[in-house]
């Protein structure tokens, strides 16, 4: 037996040892936590649960995981042990979940593609705003973003992988582009972007501000001192502003963000000219940022009171329609492709107790992976049993 934990770092691909260097103890520490239950008393159990939760979020942990991320489990026995396993239908249905979140991205397959009349993928990314589909929480966050893309705003928009975040963003500078009045999106280069300096580079206010005047005033040498830098950002989104322009500061892997560069963004937002804001704010991140984004945490209470942060659910009951305007989009009427309980399978698959996975990206991953499965089998339609196989 071992603690969950021990399973959880591994499908993170993140090692004892380096959680024993984020919460500076040694590796043999956190080998004696794992398997024996054993931990240190410099601080309360709680802390240090709480720490190890916020490290792993910032490296991937979704919150499916969470649950019993402390307690101890059966590990699987060795094959030359053959006591049988018993049955827990919730640890298997937790196991599901956390495969079709974890699922490879799946593709049609020509042959595919040809035996179903699909002239298009139809989970091929979105290519103009009339093919975003608008759920209740899309068509909120995007009408948002665009009031406050031209009379400022501070916002964060949370939601799991593959929930369409990235969509908004395309969709937000689609709309931009086309704007009579000239909208500027700043975006700052966040690859390689972590919360700490350990495993990567952090967004720091400074590249904020160069990423500012890159996008504002290119042709302007960035001054060298940071008072210097920082002064000449505030006078040239004043100066384009007063010239007609507006701003938009977009941050994608926002939950990778320092707090410290998170407090600093209150002061971007903060420039003004009297009563108008020369730069909204809009980051995009997954649901660790929501939980970085609590009120109840003392160290971002002063953002968090002035950003409104939108959590994107999944599509649950908007299931059916969602695949209807999808494969509409590949020429097809849903109804030749599956049948109602078929959808319902679908549903079942990807929900569980207190949790679903309905989310567009577990969604598209599964339904090809069963249109492919069907053209191999020669199946013409999606059947439930060939959904729940997959």
């Amino acid at each position: 037996m071992s603690m969950r934990l021990d399973r959880v770092l591994s499908s993170l691909d993140f090692s004892k040892s380096d959680l024993a260097r984020q919460v500076h103890l040694s590796p043999a520490t956190i080998t004696q936590l794992v398997r024996y239950n054993k931990w240190p008393k410099s601080r309360t159990v709680e802390d240090f649960q709480a720490e190890i939760i916020d490290i792993l979020r910032a490296n991937g942990l979704q919150p499916y995981q969470e649950k019993g991320l402390f307690e101890f489990e059966n590990r699987p026995l060795a094959p030359t042990q053959r006591t049988a396993p018993s049955h827990n239908p919730n640890a298997e249905q937790e196991h599901n979940l956390e495969s079709m979140m974890l699922l490879r991205k799946q593709t049609l397959k020509p042959d595919t593609k040809r035996i179903f009349g699909l002239f298009r993928d139809p989970f091929a990314e979105v290519r103009a705003a009339e093919e975003v589909y608008l759920t209740h929480d899309i068509r909120y966050v995007r009408e948002s973003m665009r009031v406050g893309a031209k009379f400022g705003t501070f916002m964060a928009i949370v939601g799991e992988s593959g929930a369409g975040k990235s969509t908004l963003r395309k969709d937000l500078a689609t709309w931009a582009a086309n704007e009579h009045d000239p909208i500027i999106l700043i975006e700052p280069y966040v690859l390689g972007m972590e919360e700490s300096d350990e495993r990567g580079k952090t967004l720091k206010a400074g590249h904020i501000a160069e990423s500012i005047m890159r996008s504002v005033a290119p042709g302007e040498k960035i001054k060298a001192s940071s008072e210097a830098r920082f002064r000449q950002c505030h006078e040239a989104l004043l100066e384009s502003f007063r010239a007609g322009n507006r701003h938009v500061l977009i941050i994608e892997e926002a939950h990778g963000m320092p707090i410290a560069t998170l407090k600093h963004l209150k002061r971007f937002y903060e420039l003004e000219d009297g009563f108008n804001k020369l730069l909204s704010i809009i980051l995009i991140g997954q649901t660790e940022l929501g939980r970085r984004l609590d009120e109840r945490n003392p160290r971002v209470r002063e953002i968090v009171q002035r950003c409104e942060v939108v959590t994107l659910r999944p599509l649950d009951t908007h299931l059916e329609g969602y695949l209807q305007h999808r494969f509409k989009l590949a020429g097809v009427d849903l109804a030749q492709i599956m049948d109602a309980n078929a959808i319902e399978a679908l549903r079942n698959k990807l929900t569980g107790q207190g949790f679903s996975a309905l989310y567009p990206l577990a969604v598209h991953n599964v339904v090809t992976a069963a249109l492919n499965e069907a053209a191999q089998l020669g199946i013409p339609k999606l059947t439930a049993d060939l959904v729940k196989g997959v």
